[in-house]
């Protein structure tokens, strides 16, 4: 490892120590010997010392019930202080200096100066920048709130310990403060005694908002105008809104019974608390500071003569939001209310004006440095954040509709919607569309499934505009199922046109999108309604889920590709919505090499993309981390727009629809048509034992009663990544490439690896999988806990896996994985030697419960830890 990352290990060394410091005194020797014991095993056993893995296999299965979470939390917690580490490695001041990060906008600014890209271009890519973060509460967040306050804490420790000038005592006093923490996070409960209501998973986005997400946007936007001003000598306007945040905390229903319209109106009105309480809190300082006395004649003619007419200006603001946040204080605890509406802030432009009037006239004033201070900070969140903090999607799914409006039609004697044609369909809601006279009978009484339907349209019809983002329709299939949500709106008296997406998941609907939205395009109404603008969510989770990796992928691209053409086409603004998770199996990626992938002109309405689980408080839980991550979206956007990737050649295409169709039948075959997969699938990964852990409000399966077709995306790909198989990531692609290079096209995957972004990027998240699956642990998985009948599928598989993984060392790096980024390489290297003792625990605790088939709280708890161990050290989970 480079000596850039000397400080990464040092710290991870120092915490280490810290940890076994806290659980000598919290457990005694004994247990800290044994901890030790296994982990010099295992670090030996990694190391291909065949006896070091049989005494580890036996020191394991022989551990006593009394030792078992001790040691499964000792271990699980390393993992997290090693995340701790890597994620301060990535913004602290010495790695800073010691190296520059190509992909960063500082990087990409200066390349664009030394190309001598015309200064108007950029600025015309810059204005029409925009990061649209969707927080979601997909249940893959495994650490508990009091944990993540923990980590922070320590992750601050560790930045003040970066410092050159402590004296001896400040840095013993920073020690033990780092100590204290982690004795904290080892005596507090890491598993959540019960599920969180998705109120609870809303407040948890809002604290991500609160700690770090206020402080990290203005500061990108410094960050931006510093690179415009050093390379191009421009400045970008203060009302550009470069970054925006959505959520779908308290919004997304989808399979989600415990989302009720009630939920949502508290969780807007929760963010309208917080937003208030978060401005008012900015506009105390700036009263504070603002002392100044000169002001432009416009300005004091328009507030007033005052010895200090800014202050004059915020009191005034400060006294609204005080009452704002009392307002809201007082709906959210459903007391009486003794503040009018009228004396409260409901819209940004009441706080913009005054704020950006004080700006423009301390410009004038000749006080642009005053100006340019925590004034800019505060309109840059107004702009960003705004008094509803972060709008919210609604996403329900498409049946939900279409049950509403046949119970409409039924009781009205117009006969069964849901049996009509898709042309019966659109001809019904054109006309009930462009009709004056309600729809809904007033005196009719819907099923509770309708009537939440109808509820959730009036909360929508209620809300200003532009706080509802968003109307997602999942499981989307027919031009019906769009114009179905604008009549549901449109009789709850919604006024606003809120964007109507539909969200293509499966493999079937990718292929179908073009036409479903040109059949859209084509109804006058539809057009004259939408304003020539039109948002689209493309599914990465299902259609993974539905027809592998591979095909997936590529279906993704050409739905985007055909997406682009046809809004091009019709001159209609298109947004692509992107739902992707964490990990490979759901879409994840690197985001700048993901961003740069993508079919050109695909990014030039700015990128929406939902941050999903585990991975908000990777990439956004810290400023410094938030900063850094809003930076290399910002760099991928604008570079994919300046310089649009390649269109992909013929012969690639191809190829890719060749691969694609292969992989698809032989991810098929396995998970659909091998009657023996789903037996195996639940004895092979703790799929059934998953539903015990209390990750987040949603049920695991849309159908309880279901098989693997009803799970959810989330906990199949969590299921398989629990024994290192990680089948969902890789199944039939490998296979798919083997068989064109037996066709003689080895020479021309090799060149789309270096030529095509696309390609490039898919061989590369596999090269990732396959440098976090182990061969001997799944094997392990099978020998102790797979019925034996079915070894022979679980054998087949692994075999699959390691000629897959031949397959794509051959066409990239020659048999090394991930040799172009050798610090992740070494990183899951460090994780392994620590998760390995987990999954081994898992396999015995498993056996354990499933012999016995008892009740054992112990038992139990140990398992739970090593699930979100073993999600620690993979670093992601669904």
């Amino acid at each position: 490892m480079s000596e850039q990352y000397e400080l990464m290990r040092h710290n991870i060394s120092m915490l280490g120590d810290f940890l076994g410091e806290t659980i000598r005194e919290a457990q005694g020797n004994e247990i800290l010997e044994l901890i030790e014991s296994i982990r010099v095993l295992s670090r030996s056993s990694r190391a291909g010392d065949e006896k070091a893995r049989q005494q580890l296999l036996e020191m394991l299965a022989n551990i006593s019930t009394e030792n078992v979470i001790p040691v499964a939390r000792a271990f699980s917690q390393f993992l997290n202080l090693t995340n701790i580490a890597e994620q301060y490695q990535a913004v602290s001041r010495h790695s800073k200096i010691a190296m520059v990060d190509e992909r960063s906008m500082g990087a990409l600014f200066a390349r664009l100066k030394a190309q001598n890209v015309p200064a108007e271009k950029v600025i015309e890519t810059v204005e029409k920048l925009l990061i649209d973060l969707v927080l979601t509460a997909h249940p893959t967040e495994v650490t508990r709130r009091s944990l993540v306050h923990k980590h922070v804490e320590i992750n601050r420790c560790l930045s003040r310990l970066e410092h050159d000038d402590l004296t001896e005592a400040e840095t013993t006093k920073l020690k033990r403060r780092l100590m204290q923490f982690i004795a904290l996070a080892w005596h507090t409960n890491e598993i959540r005694t019960q599920r969180p209501t998705p109120v609870d998973e809303a407040k948890w986005g809002i604290a991500v908002i609160e700690n770090s997400l206020w402080k990290a946007v203005p500061e990108f936007c410094r960050q931006l105008n510093f690179h415009l001003e050093k390379h191009f000598d421009i400045q970008h306007s203060v009302e550009i809104t470069p970054v925006r945040f959505s959520s779908w905390m308290g919004g997304d229903r989808d399979g989600n019974p415990f989302v009720t319209a009630e939920t949502t109106c508290r969780v807007l009105r929760m963010n309208r608390w917080k937003a208030a309480e978060l401005f008012l809190e900015d506009i105390r300082l700036l009263a504070e500071e603002l002392s100044v006395v000169t002001c432009t004649d416009e300005f004091r003619q328009k507030y007033g003569s005052h010895l200090e007419p800014y202050r004059a200006v915020l009191k005034s603001l400060r006294s609204q939001l005080t009452k704002t946040v009392a307002y809201y204080g007082e709906l959210l605890e459903n007391k009486p209310l003794t503040i009018s509406k009228n004396d409260i802030l409901t819209d940004d432009q009441q706080l913009w004006i005054p704020l950006y009037d004080c700006y423009q006239s301390l410009q004038q004033c000749g006080m642009r440095i005053i100006a340019n201070g925590a004034l800019l900070d505060t309109l840059r969140r107004i702009r960003c954040f705004g008094l509803e903090l972060s709008r919210l999607d609604i996403r329900q799914e498409s049946t939900r509709h279409t049950i509403a409006i046949s119970e409409i039609t039924r009781y009205i004697g117009l006969g069964d919607y849901a049996q009509w044609t898709e042309d019966d369909k659109q001809a019904f809601l054109v006309r009930e569309l462009s009709s004056r006279r309600p729809l809904v009978p007033t005196n009719w009484q819907p099923t509770p499934e309708t009537q939440e339907v109808l509820d959730t349209c009036k909360v929508i019809a209620e809300q200003p505009e532009g706080v509802i983002s968003a109307y997602v329709i999942s499981m989307a299939r027919e031009a019906s199922d769009v114009l179905a949500v604008h009549l549901l709106l449109k009789e709850a008296g919604c006024q606003q046109i809120i964007p109507v997406a539909p969200l293509f998941e499966t493999l079937d609907d990718l292929d179908r999108s073009e036409k479903v939205m040109a059949a859209l395009f084509n109804i006058g109404w539809y057009r004259g309604v939408i304003n020539n603008k039109q948002m689209v969510m493309i599914g990465y989770s299902d259609s993974a889920k539905d027809a592998g990796m591979l095909a997936a992928s590529w279906a993704q691209y050409r739905a985007q590709e055909a997406l682009v053409n046809l809004c091009e086409r019709n001159n209609i603004e298109l947004t692509l919505f992107h739902g992707r998770g964490g990990t490979i199996g759901r879409g994840g990626a690197p985001a700048h090499a993901a961003l740069l992938s993508q079919p050109p002109r695909s990014l030039k309405n700015g990128l929406r993309v939902t941050e999903q689980g585990e991975m908000i408080r990777f990439k956004l839980g810290l400023p410094a981390v938030a900063l850094e991550s809003l930076d290399l979206y910002a760099s991928a956007i604008l570079e994919a727009n300046i310089f649009p990737p390649p269109e992909p050649q013929q012969a690639w295409r191809d190829v890719m629809e060749s691969a694609a169709d292969i992989s698809c039948h032989l991810y098929r075959d396995i998970v659909r048509g091998e009657p023996d997969f789903v037996p195996y699938f639940r004895a092979a990964t703790p799929e059934q034992e998953l539903s015990k852990l209390p990750l987040g409000s949603r049920p695991a399966k849309r159908n309880p009663n279901g098989g693997v077709e009803s799970l959810r995306a989330i906990p199949w790909i969590f299921a398989w990544m629990q024994n290192r198989l990680m089948l969902p990531a890789w199944l039939g692609a490998g296979q798919a490439l083997t068989k064109l290079i037996e066709q003689g096209k080895e020479a021309l995957l090799k060149e789309m690896c270096k030529a095509w972004p696309f390609f490039s990027t898919r061989i590369g998240m596999l090269e990732m999988v396959f440098s976090k699956t182990d061969l001997w642990l799944a094997e392990h998985y099978d020998q102790r806990l797979v019925p034996k009948e079915l070894h022979p599928l679980g054998k087949c598989l692994r075999s699959q896996l390691q000629q897959d993984l031949e397959t794509v060392l051959a066409l990239s790096h020659d048999g090394q994985l991930m040799a172009d980024l050798p610090w992740i390489a070494q990183s899951i290297a460090l994780r392994n030697v620590y998760t390995d003792p987990l999954n081994l625990l898992q396999v015995e605790l498993l056996h354990r419960l499933r012999s016995e088939n008892l009740n054992h709280p112990d038992l139990e708890q140990a398992l739970m830890i090593t699930i979100t161990g073993i999600a620690a050290g993979m670093r992601n989970t669904g």
